[in-house]
């Protein structure tokens, strides 16, 4: 039996590693394909924005299809749905003036987001705060100003600081009401109880929120760490084929990969384990176990086969 709305977060809780389907550069976003994709063999749906069409009409039909198809055999309502955003991670000003298209994707009903070619510790923040609703204050400063006393004047201006810990807090969620006549429905619950539930994971243990962030740049392997400190990331990856392309290859090396791409997948990766942050990687049905003991724990390529060798090499008893 589900206990969880989404299911990609029900199965890395139980350190279990998750298989998506879907590619960059869009997906086929009708009723019937959604119907079609309910009961998928991968554990999410990957919808490619960013190189593909910002469609939110497309998008809603999608999710209902997927909603009426259900459920899946697992229990749930209907399959993860995660959206690459066209938005770049490249600088906090960019993703504050872009917020609008986490709000957009959100509203859909949708459960995540994945922001690429993240940079800086800035920009995730602000991909972070894009998502959240105010109520939600794990991570976030307390020495903001309160509510009540932005009411009365105090300075809403704010210079970033770290925790004890040295990792950077959070501002204030800057997600709106308003999406909840549309989403919660599509997660079977009420406005109020979507509110409490679209948060982060695993910032919030209760959120159903999934937020991933792509390092796929030089400036974004070499600021990974501070990125990865940032409060409310799900998962992680190196984007391999635009961190080729940022190194002057016009086509992405082969297995083995040139040595300064073994370093940043070292380095990227090694962070994300001192983190506990899931890391995403491809993976062929002669590599998938020894990508799993390795600790890889999202994994990329889109085959049903590769999904069928891992789950009995991790010994997985979700239905599928």
């Amino acid at each position: 039996m589900a206990t969880r709305i989404n299911r990609a977060i029900e199965l890395l809780e139980a350190d279990q590693p998750i298989y998506y389907t879907g590619g960059h550069t869009g997906h086929v976003l009708t009723y019937e394909q959604g119907k079609a994709d309910a009961h998928t063999w991968a554990d999410y749906i990957n919808v490619g924005m960013e190189h593909g069409a910002f469609d939110m009409t497309g998008l809603a039909h999608y999710v209902q299809g997927l909603l009426d198809g259900g459920p899946t055999n697992s229990g749930h309502r209907m399959p993860t749905v995660i959206v690459e955003a066209v938005v770049n991670g490249t600088d906090e000003a960019n993703v504050r003036f872009s917020s609008w298209q986490f709000r957009q994707i959100l509203a859909r009903g949708v459960h995540g987001i994945l922001l690429c070619q993240a940079e800086t510790e800035g920009a995730v923040r602000a991909f972070v705060e894009a998502c959240r609703y105010p109520i939600h204050l794990q991570g976030v400063d307390p020495m903001l100003p309160t509510p009540l006393a932005r009411l009365g004047g105090s300075p809403s201006i704010y210079v970033a600081r770290d925790n004890a810990a040295g990792k950077p807090y959070l501002r204030v969620g800057l997600r709106g009401k308003g999406s909840e006549p549309s989403a919660a429905p599509v997660w079977g619950l009420t406005g109020d109880e979507y509110l409490q539930r679209a948060d982060p994971w695993p910032l919030n243990p209760n959120g159903e929120l999934l937020l991933g962030v792509k390092l796929e740049s030089p400036e974004g392997v070499a600021n990974c760490e501070r990125i990865l400190d940032v409060p409310g990331i799900g998962f992680a990856e190196m984007g391999p084929g635009d961190l080729s392309l940022s190194l002057g290859y016009a086509r992405m090396p082969a297995h083995p990969h040139p040595p300064e791409m073994i370093a940043a997948r070292e380095r990227i990766f090694r962070a994300c384990r001192e983190r506990n942050i899931p890391f995403l990687e491809s993976a062929t049905v002669d590599t998938i176990g020894a990508r799993i003991d390795e600790g890889v724990r999202v994994i990329a390529g889109g085959r049903e086969e590769v999904a069928r060798v891992g789950r009995a090499h991790s010994k997985r008893t979700m239905p599928v």
